[in-house]
Protein backbone atom coordinates (compact mmCIF):
# COMPACT_ATOMS: atom_id res chain seq x y z
CA UNK A 1 0.00 0.00 0.00
CA UNK A 2 1.07 3.58 -0.62
CA UNK A 3 2.46 5.64 2.21
CA UNK A 4 1.19 9.10 3.10
CA UNK A 5 3.50 11.63 4.70
CA UNK A 6 2.28 14.30 7.11
CA UNK A 7 -1.39 13.66 6.43
CA UNK A 8 -2.36 14.37 10.04
CA UNK A 9 -4.39 11.16 10.30
CA UNK A 10 -2.34 9.28 12.90
CA UNK A 11 -3.69 6.91 15.53
CA UNK A 12 -2.96 9.55 18.18
CA UNK A 13 -4.82 12.22 16.20
CA UNK A 14 -7.78 9.91 15.62
CA UNK A 15 -8.11 8.84 19.24
CA UNK A 16 -7.70 12.44 20.43
CA UNK A 17 -10.40 13.68 18.08
CA UNK A 18 -12.75 10.86 19.05
CA UNK A 19 -12.33 11.79 22.70
CA UNK A 20 -12.99 15.46 21.95
CA UNK A 21 -16.23 14.61 20.13
CA UNK A 22 -17.42 12.01 22.62
CA UNK A 23 -19.48 14.52 24.61
CA UNK A 24 -21.69 15.22 21.59
CA UNK A 25 -21.77 12.19 19.27
CA UNK A 26 -23.24 8.81 20.08
CA UNK A 27 -21.04 5.76 20.43
CA UNK A 28 -23.30 3.75 18.18
CA UNK A 29 -23.92 0.07 18.88
CA UNK A 30 -22.26 -2.86 17.14
CA UNK A 31 -24.60 -5.83 16.89
CA UNK A 32 -24.13 -9.35 15.47
CA UNK A 33 -26.28 -10.39 12.53
CA UNK A 34 -26.86 -14.07 13.22
CA UNK A 35 -29.87 -15.14 11.16
CA UNK A 36 -29.92 -18.46 9.29
CA UNK A 37 -29.88 -16.74 5.88
CA UNK A 38 -26.78 -14.69 6.69
CA UNK A 39 -25.08 -17.75 8.18
CA UNK A 40 -25.78 -19.77 5.05
CA UNK A 41 -24.71 -17.01 2.67
CA UNK A 42 -21.49 -16.19 4.50
CA UNK A 43 -20.37 -19.73 5.25
CA UNK A 44 -21.25 -19.52 8.96
CA UNK A 45 -18.85 -16.64 9.45
CA UNK A 46 -19.69 -13.82 11.86
CA UNK A 47 -21.20 -10.53 10.68
CA UNK A 48 -21.29 -7.43 12.88
CA UNK A 49 -23.24 -4.28 12.01
CA UNK A 50 -21.93 -0.86 13.11
CA UNK A 51 -25.17 1.08 13.41
CA UNK A 52 -24.32 4.64 12.40
CA UNK A 53 -27.94 4.89 11.27
CA UNK A 54 -28.60 5.65 14.96
CA UNK A 55 -26.17 8.58 15.02
CA UNK A 56 -27.39 12.18 15.47
CA UNK A 57 -29.07 13.38 12.23
CA UNK A 58 -29.51 9.78 11.09
CA UNK A 59 -26.07 9.25 9.52
CA UNK A 60 -22.35 9.15 10.26
CA UNK A 61 -22.13 12.66 8.74
CA UNK A 62 -22.65 14.24 12.15
CA UNK A 63 -19.17 13.16 13.21
CA UNK A 64 -17.29 14.84 10.38
CA UNK A 65 -19.41 17.99 10.39
CA UNK A 66 -18.95 18.51 14.13
CA UNK A 67 -15.24 17.74 13.85
CA UNK A 68 -14.90 20.57 11.32
CA UNK A 69 -17.24 22.98 13.10
CA UNK A 70 -15.36 22.75 16.39
CA UNK A 71 -12.15 23.78 14.64
CA UNK A 72 -13.63 27.09 13.49
CA UNK A 73 -11.92 29.94 15.38
CA UNK A 74 -14.08 31.92 17.78
CA UNK A 75 -13.63 35.13 15.79
CA UNK A 76 -15.18 33.50 12.71
CA UNK A 77 -18.11 31.79 14.35
CA UNK A 78 -20.33 34.84 14.25
CA UNK A 79 -20.55 34.56 10.46
CA UNK A 80 -21.83 30.99 10.68
CA UNK A 81 -21.31 28.11 8.27
CA UNK A 82 -22.43 26.96 4.87
CA UNK A 83 -22.43 23.59 3.13
CA UNK A 84 -23.28 22.00 -0.22
CA UNK A 85 -25.18 18.73 -0.20
CA UNK A 86 -27.72 16.37 -1.70
CA UNK A 87 -29.16 16.01 1.79
CA UNK A 88 -27.39 14.19 4.60
CA UNK A 89 -24.43 16.52 4.89
CA UNK A 90 -26.66 19.59 4.96
CA UNK A 91 -28.60 18.13 7.87
CA UNK A 92 -25.40 17.22 9.71
CA UNK A 93 -23.72 20.59 9.07
CA UNK A 94 -26.79 22.40 10.37
CA UNK A 95 -26.82 20.20 13.47
CA UNK A 96 -23.10 20.79 14.05
CA UNK A 97 -23.59 24.53 13.72
CA UNK A 98 -26.29 24.44 16.39
CA UNK A 99 -23.98 22.54 18.73
CA UNK A 100 -21.42 25.31 18.35
CA UNK A 101 -23.85 28.22 18.57
CA UNK A 102 -23.52 29.19 14.91
CA UNK A 103 -26.01 29.93 12.19
CA UNK A 104 -26.24 27.71 9.12
CA UNK A 105 -27.16 28.60 5.55
CA UNK A 106 -26.91 25.39 3.54
CA UNK A 107 -27.19 24.84 -0.20
CA UNK A 108 -29.03 21.71 -1.27
CA UNK A 109 -29.66 20.27 -4.69
CA UNK A 110 -33.12 21.07 -5.97
CA UNK A 111 -33.53 17.35 -6.63
CA UNK A 112 -33.06 16.57 -2.93
CA UNK A 113 -35.74 14.51 -1.22
CA UNK A 114 -38.23 16.87 0.48
CA UNK A 115 -37.86 14.75 3.62
CA UNK A 116 -34.17 15.69 3.85
CA UNK A 117 -34.86 19.35 3.11
CA UNK A 118 -37.35 19.37 5.98
CA UNK A 119 -34.78 17.72 8.25
CA UNK A 120 -32.23 20.44 7.49
CA UNK A 121 -34.79 23.14 8.25
CA UNK A 122 -35.66 21.36 11.48
CA UNK A 123 -32.05 21.93 12.52
CA UNK A 124 -32.75 25.68 12.10
CA UNK A 125 -30.81 25.99 8.85
CA UNK A 126 -31.75 28.37 6.09
CA UNK A 127 -31.96 26.19 2.97
CA UNK A 128 -31.14 27.42 -0.53
CA UNK A 129 -31.95 25.15 -3.47
CA UNK A 130 -29.80 25.06 -6.61
CA UNK A 131 -29.26 22.78 -9.60
CA UNK A 132 -27.13 19.70 -8.78
CA UNK A 133 -23.37 19.80 -9.27
CA UNK A 134 -21.43 23.00 -9.94
CA UNK A 135 -24.33 25.37 -9.19
CA UNK A 136 -24.77 23.96 -5.70
CA UNK A 137 -21.09 24.34 -4.85
CA UNK A 138 -20.89 27.77 -6.52
CA UNK A 139 -23.66 29.12 -4.31
CA UNK A 140 -21.95 27.80 -1.18
CA UNK A 141 -18.72 29.43 -2.34
CA UNK A 142 -20.57 32.73 -2.83
CA UNK A 143 -21.94 32.55 0.71
CA UNK A 144 -18.46 31.88 2.02
CA UNK A 145 -16.93 34.82 0.14
CA UNK A 146 -19.71 37.38 0.59
CA UNK A 147 -20.97 36.51 4.07
CA UNK A 148 -17.78 35.13 5.58
CA UNK A 149 -19.36 31.79 6.34
CA UNK A 150 -17.04 28.84 6.88
CA UNK A 151 -17.60 26.16 4.25
CA UNK A 152 -17.91 22.66 5.69
CA UNK A 153 -17.00 20.29 2.86
CA UNK A 154 -19.17 17.18 2.54
CA UNK A 155 -16.27 14.73 2.40
CA UNK A 156 -12.81 16.24 1.89
CA UNK A 157 -10.31 17.33 4.54
CA UNK A 158 -8.34 16.18 7.55
CA UNK A 159 -10.95 17.24 10.12
CA UNK A 160 -13.73 15.44 8.25
CA UNK A 161 -11.65 12.27 8.10
CA UNK A 162 -10.66 12.52 11.76
CA UNK A 163 -14.33 12.81 12.69
CA UNK A 164 -15.27 9.78 10.62
CA UNK A 165 -12.38 7.77 12.01
CA UNK A 166 -14.33 7.39 15.25
CA UNK A 167 -16.58 4.91 13.45
CA UNK A 168 -13.61 2.66 12.73
CA UNK A 169 -12.07 3.06 16.18
CA UNK A 170 -15.31 2.11 17.93
CA UNK A 171 -15.87 -0.86 15.65
CA UNK A 172 -12.38 -2.32 16.08
CA UNK A 173 -12.53 -1.75 19.85
CA UNK A 174 -15.84 -3.57 20.13
CA UNK A 175 -14.82 -6.41 17.79
CA UNK A 176 -10.99 -6.43 17.78
CA UNK A 177 -10.39 -9.60 15.73
CA UNK A 178 -12.22 -8.75 12.52
CA UNK A 179 -10.98 -10.15 9.22
CA UNK A 180 -12.66 -7.49 7.07
CA UNK A 181 -14.65 -4.27 7.24
CA UNK A 182 -17.06 -3.12 4.52
CA UNK A 183 -17.91 0.55 3.98
CA UNK A 184 -20.07 2.32 1.41
CA UNK A 185 -18.17 4.94 -0.62
CA UNK A 186 -19.37 8.32 -1.83
CA UNK A 187 -16.75 11.04 -1.78
CA UNK A 188 -14.49 9.07 0.54
CA UNK A 189 -14.95 10.94 3.80
CA UNK A 190 -16.28 7.93 5.70
CA UNK A 191 -14.07 5.20 4.29
CA UNK A 192 -10.91 7.31 4.57
CA UNK A 193 -11.44 7.67 8.31
CA UNK A 194 -12.65 4.13 8.92
CA UNK A 195 -9.82 2.58 6.87
CA UNK A 196 -7.13 4.69 8.55
CA UNK A 197 -8.43 3.71 11.99
CA UNK A 198 -8.79 0.02 11.20
CA UNK A 199 -5.33 -0.27 9.65
CA UNK A 200 -3.72 1.65 12.53
CA UNK A 201 -5.14 -0.78 15.08
CA UNK A 202 -5.20 -4.04 13.08
CA UNK A 203 -3.19 -3.85 9.83
CA UNK A 204 -4.19 -7.41 8.89
CA UNK A 205 -7.88 -6.52 8.71
CA UNK A 206 -9.01 -5.96 5.12
CA UNK A 207 -11.01 -2.84 4.27
CA UNK A 208 -13.40 -3.03 1.32
CA UNK A 209 -15.37 -0.19 -0.20
CA UNK A 210 -18.64 -0.47 -2.10
CA UNK A 211 -19.72 2.03 -4.76
CA UNK A 212 -22.75 2.23 -7.07
CA UNK A 213 -21.89 1.24 -10.63
CA UNK A 214 -23.24 4.58 -11.85
CA UNK A 215 -21.21 6.65 -9.37
CA UNK A 216 -17.85 4.91 -9.15
CA UNK A 217 -15.49 7.89 -9.04
CA UNK A 218 -13.25 6.49 -6.28
CA UNK A 219 -12.69 3.06 -7.83
CA UNK A 220 -11.99 4.67 -11.19
CA UNK A 221 -9.59 7.08 -9.50
CA UNK A 222 -7.71 4.24 -7.84
CA UNK A 223 -7.45 2.47 -11.19
CA UNK A 224 -6.17 5.65 -12.84
CA UNK A 225 -3.71 6.46 -10.07
CA UNK A 226 -5.16 9.95 -9.55
CA UNK A 227 -8.44 11.62 -8.55
CA UNK A 228 -10.87 11.85 -11.45
CA UNK A 229 -14.22 13.48 -12.16
CA UNK A 230 -17.03 11.59 -13.85
CA UNK A 231 -18.97 13.12 -16.73
CA UNK A 232 -22.22 12.07 -15.11
CA UNK A 233 -23.54 10.00 -12.22
CA UNK A 234 -26.66 7.86 -12.05
CA UNK A 235 -27.66 6.10 -8.86
CA UNK A 236 -30.58 5.84 -6.48
CA UNK A 237 -28.01 6.26 -3.68
CA UNK A 238 -27.68 10.04 -3.96
CA UNK A 239 -25.49 10.23 -0.86
CA UNK A 240 -22.98 7.98 -2.65
CA UNK A 241 -23.04 9.99 -5.87
CA UNK A 242 -20.60 12.93 -5.87
CA UNK A 243 -19.10 13.07 -9.38
CA UNK A 244 -15.51 13.27 -8.22
CA UNK A 245 -12.81 12.01 -5.90
CA UNK A 246 -10.59 14.67 -4.33
CA UNK A 247 -6.89 14.52 -3.40
CA UNK A 248 -6.97 14.05 0.37
CA UNK A 249 -9.62 11.34 0.49
CA UNK A 250 -8.18 9.67 -2.59
CA UNK A 251 -4.70 9.49 -1.04
CA UNK A 252 -6.02 7.86 2.11
CA UNK A 253 -8.06 5.35 0.13
CA UNK A 254 -5.02 4.53 -2.01
CA UNK A 255 -3.03 3.94 1.16
CA UNK A 256 -5.50 2.05 3.35
CA UNK A 257 -8.35 0.56 1.31
CA UNK A 258 -7.70 -2.93 -0.03
CA UNK A 259 -10.31 -2.89 -2.79
CA UNK A 260 -13.49 -1.15 -3.91
CA UNK A 261 -16.25 -3.15 -5.61
CA UNK A 262 -19.37 -1.88 -7.33
CA UNK A 263 -23.03 -2.84 -7.07
CA UNK A 264 -26.02 -2.02 -9.24
CA UNK A 265 -29.05 -0.07 -8.07
CA UNK A 266 -31.05 -3.31 -8.16
CA UNK A 267 -28.50 -4.93 -5.84
CA UNK A 268 -28.61 -1.90 -3.54
CA UNK A 269 -32.39 -2.22 -3.25
CA UNK A 270 -32.02 -5.93 -2.54
CA UNK A 271 -29.50 -5.06 0.17
CA UNK A 272 -32.11 -2.81 1.76
CA UNK A 273 -34.52 -5.77 1.79
CA UNK A 274 -31.91 -7.96 3.50
CA UNK A 275 -31.40 -5.36 6.22
CA UNK A 276 -35.15 -4.98 6.71
CA UNK A 277 -35.89 -8.70 6.83
CA UNK A 278 -32.80 -10.01 8.60
CA UNK A 279 -31.79 -7.07 10.85
CA UNK A 280 -35.16 -5.28 11.13
CA UNK A 281 -33.51 -2.05 9.96
CA UNK A 282 -35.11 0.51 7.66
CA UNK A 283 -32.16 2.19 5.94
CA UNK A 284 -31.37 4.45 2.99
CA UNK A 285 -29.77 3.10 -0.20
CA UNK A 286 -26.23 3.99 0.87
CA UNK A 287 -26.49 1.49 3.73
CA UNK A 288 -28.07 -1.09 1.46
CA UNK A 289 -25.01 -0.84 -0.78
CA UNK A 290 -22.66 -2.09 1.95
CA UNK A 291 -24.65 -5.24 2.67
CA UNK A 292 -25.17 -5.82 -1.07
CA UNK A 293 -21.40 -5.65 -1.52
CA UNK A 294 -20.90 -8.27 1.18
CA UNK A 295 -23.50 -10.69 -0.17
CA UNK A 296 -22.71 -10.02 -3.83
CA UNK A 297 -19.22 -9.32 -5.21
CA UNK A 298 -17.35 -9.90 -1.93
CA UNK A 299 -19.12 -13.06 -0.74
CA UNK A 300 -16.79 -15.69 -2.15
CA UNK A 301 -13.66 -14.26 -0.54
CA UNK A 302 -15.34 -13.56 2.81
CA UNK A 303 -16.89 -16.97 3.45
CA UNK A 304 -16.33 -18.02 7.05
CA UNK A 305 -14.72 -14.67 7.97
CA UNK A 306 -15.46 -12.23 10.77
CA UNK A 307 -16.86 -9.16 9.01
CA UNK A 308 -17.81 -5.68 10.16
CA UNK A 309 -20.30 -3.74 8.03
CA UNK A 310 -20.86 -0.01 8.55
CA UNK A 311 -24.57 0.81 8.29
CA UNK A 312 -24.00 4.43 7.41
CA UNK A 313 -27.44 6.02 7.50
CA UNK A 314 -31.23 5.85 7.45
CA UNK A 315 -32.49 9.21 6.18
CA UNK A 316 -35.32 8.07 3.96
CA UNK A 317 -39.03 8.84 3.92
CA UNK A 318 -41.66 6.11 4.08
CA UNK A 319 -42.93 6.55 0.51
CA UNK A 320 -39.48 6.33 -1.08
CA UNK A 321 -38.55 3.41 1.14
CA UNK A 322 -41.66 1.50 0.09
CA UNK A 323 -40.83 1.93 -3.61
CA UNK A 324 -37.19 0.87 -3.22
CA UNK A 325 -38.12 -2.07 -1.01
CA UNK A 326 -40.52 -3.36 -3.67
CA UNK A 327 -37.76 -3.07 -6.27
CA UNK A 328 -35.40 -4.90 -3.96
CA UNK A 329 -37.79 -7.79 -3.42
CA UNK A 330 -37.89 -8.28 -7.18
CA UNK A 331 -34.10 -8.68 -7.28
CA UNK A 332 -33.33 -10.35 -3.96
CA UNK A 333 -33.10 -13.90 -5.34
CA UNK A 334 -30.50 -12.80 -7.86
CA UNK A 335 -28.37 -11.14 -5.17
CA UNK A 336 -28.36 -14.16 -2.85
CA UNK A 337 -28.04 -16.80 -5.58
CA UNK A 338 -24.90 -19.00 -5.33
Amino acid sequence: MAKIKNDGVTLEAMTTRAALLSDAVFRTPVVPLTTPLIGDLMGCGAVFLKLECFQHTGTFKARGALSVARQIPEDRRGAGITAASAGNHAIAAAWAARQCGMSAKVVMQNTANPFRIARAKAQQAEVILRDPGPDTFAEAERLSLEEGRTFIHPFEGVDTTLGASGVGLELIQDVPNLDAVIVSVGGGGLISGVAAAIKAVNPKCKVFGVEPTGADSMSRSLAAGRPITLDKVTSIADSLAPPMALPFGYALCAAYVDEIVTVTDDQICAGMVVLQQEAKLAVEPAAGAAIAGMIGPLRARLLGKRIGVVICGANIDAASYEVLLARGRDHLEVLIAP
